[in-house]
């Protein structure tokens, strides 16, 4: 036998409206409390990145600033002390010749002419390693006075071209730049056994492009190296926001390729 329903009294309705009532706030008060973490965990997760990314750079900076210091002392050493004792020396070789017989002239002629030789390339060199007198002189002319060293040492050809219009960059992108092709040419030297060397900097609308290849043995880019030159190259790089790399194939030579960003580096 069916029996009716009886209806929901009015207390019993507003009960179950209360409870719907306390059931959704409750739901929403979930959601929003989970979002609100959400955001607060990515915020923190975002500020210790951040704070991470500006220890870097800031112990990258410390420690260019010290190479850079170091390398100018080295600079300052070379000129004043050790280009010094060798004008002494020349000068010695000068009060020696009006000393002895004619017959030795020629071999003091000879050692005062490779004195005369190392001085200019003390000079030469000390000029590329004190980061004011690379400022001084530019990008392009730096590089000039060092390619023109390995070509005047006889340790190979080396070349360079510029297209595009010359844009000046800030010194300090300027610094690492002209340090990341010093760094591959010194790569080249000590381990490429090349005979010929040719760097091309295009200047474009947005980026200055820079490739250097020489025509060495090269080597496995695939196999990773414990390399401290490669390294220096690559964390130099990241602190003007260049694009990095090296292409290597035993055999074919090795090339260096650099975008440098001229917006994303405060240009």
């Amino acid at each position: 036998m069916l029996t009716e329903k009886s209806p929901l009294l009015p207390q019993e309705k507003l009960l179950i409206v209360y409870f719907i009532a306390v059931l959704l706030f409750f739901t929403v008060f979930v959601v929003v409390f989970v979002i609100a973490f959400q955001r607060r965990k990515n915020k923190f997760l975002k500020e210790r990145y951040e704070a991470e990314q500006r220890y870097q750079r800031e112990l990258a900076d410390s420690q260019i600033e010290i190479q850079e210091q170091t390398l100018k002392n080295i600079a300052w050493e070379l000129h004043d002390n050790v280009g010094q004792l060798l004008s002494v020396a020349n000068i010695q070789l000068n009060v020696l010749m009006n000393a002895v017989p004619t017959s030795f002239h020629d071999q003091i002629g000879e050692t005062k002419s490779i004195i005369q030789e190392t001085v200019q390339e003390i000079r030469s060199l000390s000029k590329v390693l004190n980061n004011d007198v690379v400022l001084k002189n530019g990008l392009l002319a730096s590089l000039q006075v060092e390619l023109d060293r390995f070509k005047r040492l006889g340790y190979l050809d080396a070349s360079l071209k510029i297209t595009g219009d010359v844009i000046p960059i800030n010194n300090a992108s300027e610094i690492i730049v002209f340090r990341i092709i010093q760094e591959f040419l010194s790569n080249v030297l000590k381990h490429a056994r090349a005979s010929k060397l040719f760097v091309h900097l295009e200047y474009k609308e947005k980026a200055l492009d820079i490739s250097a290849v020489d025509d060495g043995v090269g080597f496995d880019a695939s196999i990773k190296t414990d390399s401290s030159g490669m390294e220096t190259m690559s964390s130099r790089a990241a602190l003007i926001n260049a694009d990095f790399s090296i292409v290597s194939e035993i055999g074919k030579g090795t090339q260096l390729l650099l975008s440098y960003p001229y917006k994303s580096s405060a240009q």
